[in-house]
C-alpha cells in the first residue's frame, strides 16, 4: 500500500531486547518524517517496554490529533508530519509473545489474517486462461 501511494515505509523486525529509549529514537524519526513504519512481531517486545511504547504513541496520535506542526517527545521538541502512522504484526499464540496491554490495544484497529487457498487461486487463474482441466492442473501446480 505505502509504495502504491508514494509513502516511505519502513519494517522493524521486532524482538524482546528492544527497550523503550530505542523506540523513542525511532519514533522521533517517524514522527518527523512523516513516514509510515511496520512493526513486524510487535508481540515479542516485553510487557513492561509496551506499556511506556503506548505512552509514547499516544503522545504522537495527540499531536495529530490536535493539528500540530511540533510537541514535546521525551522532553525535546520534535518537528510533526501528520502523515506518519504506526501499523503492527503481531502472532498471537506462540511461545514467548505477551499479550499488549489494553491502552495499547485501545490504539489499533486489528484484522485478521489467513492463509490463501493457492490452490484455488491457480484454478480460477487458469480457467480465465481457458484451461479446461484447470482443477486438476492447479493441484499438481500447488502441490
Amino acid at each position: 500500500l505505502a509504495k502504491a501511494v508514494a509513502m516511505q515505509c519502513v519494517v522493524f523486525n521486532c524482538s524482546d531486547g528492544l527497550d523503550y529509549k530505542a523506540m523513542s529514537k525511532f519514533f522521533k524519526g517517524l514522527a518527523s518524517s512523516g513516514a509510515w513504519c511496520c512493526f513486524d512481531e510487535f508481540n515479542r517486545i516485553e510487557l513492561e517496554v509496551l506499556s511506556v511504547i503506548a505512552q509514547q504513541l499516544l503522545t504522537i496520535l495527540n499531536a495529530k490529533k490536535a493539528n500540530r506542526r511540533s510537541f514535546i517527545f521525551d522532553d525535546a521538541e520534535i518537528k510533526l508530519i501528520p502523515t506518519c502512522a504506526v501499523n503492527i504484526t503481531m502472532n498471537p499464540g506462540y511461545a514467548g509473545r505477551s499479550e499488549l496491554p489494553d491502552n495499547l490495544k485501545a490504539l489499533f484497529r486489528s484484522c485478521a489474517m489467513m492463509v490463501p487457498d493457492y490452490a484455488l487461486i491457480a484454478e480460477i487463474s487458469l480457467y480465465s486462461y481457458g484451461f479446461t482441466d484447470a482443477r486438476d492442473i492447479a493441484r499438481k501446480v500447488v502441490a
